[in-house]
């Protein structure tokens, strides 16, 4: 038994290094992938939270937001007022007297929307001397008329976009 114990304890001292150089060998190549790889890992999470770019000047992240583009704002606009005769035929004459405010979606095109009045007002005249007075009784009858008007104004003041037309005065004679 005594040469089995002694057979048993060889390997760890042989020349060639055997078992024991082979498990020295493993935690090695352990530490050498493994160092590598963590270091690898925190320089990414450095770098990705931002800490790292700063360090080096390179920007990171900054105190001042960018500038962000204004919100966009709705906007309404006086129209002139618009008096029409109503088309009667062979009656006693008729007219509208028409106030409105004209509601864009984006303020920012309150310029377009000025350059495009005489449109508006020929088209908003052209359409409204063609009503008779019975087709504008009543809430569906005004709600017929915005409608319209909304129509209208979108392909007079395009590009701009127009969401509403508010009566402020609407008098039939």
């Amino acid at each position: 038994m005594s040469g089995g114990a002694a057979a048993a304890a060889e390997p760890e001292t042989t020349a060639e290094g055997g078992e024991a150089s082979g498990r020295k060998g493993r935690g090695k190549l352990i530490l050498l992938v493994a160092v590598p790889l963590l270091l690898a890992g925190v320089g990414a999470g450095l770098w990705f939270s931002g800490v790292l770019p700063g360090l080096f000047g390179m920007g990171g992240r900054s105190e001042q937001k960018p500038a962000e583009p204004p919100p966009v704002v709705a906007a309404l606009f006086d129209m002139p007022e618009i008096i029409v005769n109503l088309n009667v035929g062979n009656r006693r004459a008729s007219y509208l007297k028409l106030r409105a405010k004209i509601e864009i979606a984006d303020s920012r095109d309150l310029p377009h929307l000025q350059a495009a009045v005489p449109r508006l007002q020929d088209m908003f005249t052209t359409y409204l001397r063609e009503l008779r007075p019975e087709e504008l009784r009543g809430s569906a009858g005004t709600h017929r008329l915005r409608e319209e008007l909304i129509a209208r104004a979108n392909i007079a003041a395009h590009p701009v976009r127009v969401t509403d037309v508010l009566f402020v005065e609407m008098l039939v004679q």
